[in-house]
């Protein structure tokens, strides 16, 4: 039986789902029934049919007059309502992948169960108050049947967060930080502007972050341990995660990275990865996974300072994490 699937918000991590659901040999199980988003059916058409960061949609699209159609399926176009207004009960939908960017917490959730949704998953990062937050490579096996309001976490918290645990239960943390190089994102202006800031394309821009707050709940023993700063650069895709760490336990380069590579096929189950070709960011642009270790650059000094970088294209490594909890709420 498939498991009916909305979406609500059709943004760059929406139509990336959409996307990784039609790309995908193992999503015949999803089933996208319809999308909630303000804006002329031709328009979203257009949006689904191109992309500027991952190439042309695979599948035939077309547009009725509210109903997106790809390939052979068709989809309900819903004109951007309120949650409590959308017809969930009516259209059968068993989980609502929550792609608007608005606020993830328990009353957001619960105004789509009220209207009629089995579950929720939310593409941003929660409040407490949520049944779950579900990180690939960390915490997958813990998602219960019982889970209604659920959170996939951020990009950043999925590239870093397997990362610290697995090196604080190996090494040890003391403490450390994390700058993330973020490919410009559409809340950025082109120009410079007294209401949004400064302009995306010609300079490096550092934005407050809240991964520091999302490590510190996932990984209670890390708290306040480890702080974050985050800058976004003139690139449209694909991000890198700048980490460095004082450990407990001597250790060296090669450890680390034999460490890395031995979890990368085992624990991590190839959602975090590694590398060790001379790469750039675009040799990981529509890269599927949270994370890859470019092992090239691991360094430590003294035995316990330790410095890593790990790329993550952050718009559809993110996507396919959203797709694998859907996939797994549909055996549940």
């Amino acid at each position: 039986m498939n498991l009916r699937i909305a979406i609500n918000g059709y943004g760059r991590i929406g139509r990336g789902v959409m996307r990784a659901i039609i790309e995908r040999a193992d999503t015949q199980a999803l089933e996208i029934v319809a999308i909630n988003q303000p804006g002329d059916p031709d328009s979203i058409a257009l949006a689904t049919r191109y992309d500027s960061n991952h190439g042309r949609m695979q599948a035939p699209v077309s547009a009725g007059k509210n109903s997106l159609t790809i390939g052979e399926q068709s989809i309900q176009l819903l004109p951007g309502e309120s949650a409590t207004d959308l017809p969930w009960e009516r259209l059968g939908i068993d989980l609502v992948l929550d792609c608007s960017g608005q606020p993830a917490n328990r009353e957001q959730g619960n105004a789509h169960l009220t209207a009629g949704a089995n579950k929720i998953l939310f593409s941003n990062p929660a409040t407490k108050d949520v049944d779950a937050t579900i990180i690939g490579g960390f915490n997958g096996h813990k998602l219960r049947a019982t889970d209604r309001i659920i959170s996939a976490g951020s990009c950043t918290t999925n590239c870093l967060v397997p990362l610290l645990a697995e090196i604080d239960s190996s090494f040890g943390i003391l403490q450390g930080g994390s700058t993330t190089l973020h490919a410009a994102m559409n809340d950025q202006p082109i120009t410079d502007t007294i209401e949004h800031g400064r302009a995306a394309l010609n300079a490096m821009v550092p934005i407050d972050t809240a991964l520091a707050k999302g490590i510190a709940r996932l990984l209670p023993s890390l708290a306040n341990k480890i702080e974050c700063t985050h800058i976004r650069v003139p690139t449209t895709n694909v991000s890198a995660m700048d980490i460095s760490l004082n450990l407990r336990q001597p250790t060296t380069a090669e450890q680390l990275n034999e460490l890395f590579t031995r979890l990368s096929s085992t624990q991590w189950g190839g959602v975090i990865a590694v590398s060790t070709d001379p790469v750039s960011s675009v040799d990981f642009n529509h890269d599927p996974r949270s994370g890859i270790i470019d092992l090239s650059r691991t360094r430590v000094a003294d035995l316990r300072f330790a410095k890593i970088l790990c790329w993550f294209d952050n718009e559809w490594g993110f996507s396919n994490r959203m797709v694998d909890i859907a996939l797994r709420l549909s055996h549940a």
